[in-house]
């Protein structure tokens, strides 16, 4: 039987829960990445952002570089990469969240996977929904 595959565009704070604890719902999403139930959308702001909060958290990650850059070039080879041809910005109410939403614009996906799902509040103008991880684990599983 085939697996359900979702598109989905990962904030990094999931990216850092799901890398600095195994037990939650983050870290069963990285794990769904992996075996292919999910597929990730990231463009080259999103990536050097994962990079950067990776890297900046390292200590309390216990990763070092060599692991962050791994693990980048995995999500890497297993994403859809977007490009970035017409920004929306500003729209949300932090700007440091409008790349993100402008990369489910731009591809087409439906569904960004955050912690923070009321920093994405009029992401459903653009028909785009907001899931915390543990709402998008109920949905594949």
């Amino acid at each position: 039987m085939d697996m359900i595959k979702i598109k989905v565009v990962l904030d990094t704070n999931v990216l850092y829960a799901g890398l600095y604890s195994s037990s939650g719902a983050s870290h069963q999403i990285l794990r769904a990445i992996d075996r292919g139930k999910v597929k990730i959308v990231i463009s080259t702001a999103l990536l050097f952002e994962y990079e950067y909060i990776l890297k900046r958290n390292k200590a309390e990650l216990r990763l070092p570089d060599r692991d962050i850059e791994k693990i980048l070039d995995n999500l890497c080879r297993l994403g859809e990469h977007q490009k970035i041809y017409f920004l929306w910005r500003p729209y949300l109410s932090d700007p440091e969240d409008d790349h993100i939403l402008e990369v489910a614009v731009a591809s087409g996906t439906k569904t960004i996977v955050t912690h923070n799902v009321k920093d994405f509040k009029g992401s459903e103008k653009f028909g785009i929904r907001v899931l915390t991880p543990r709402e998008l684990l109920e949905e594949i599983r």
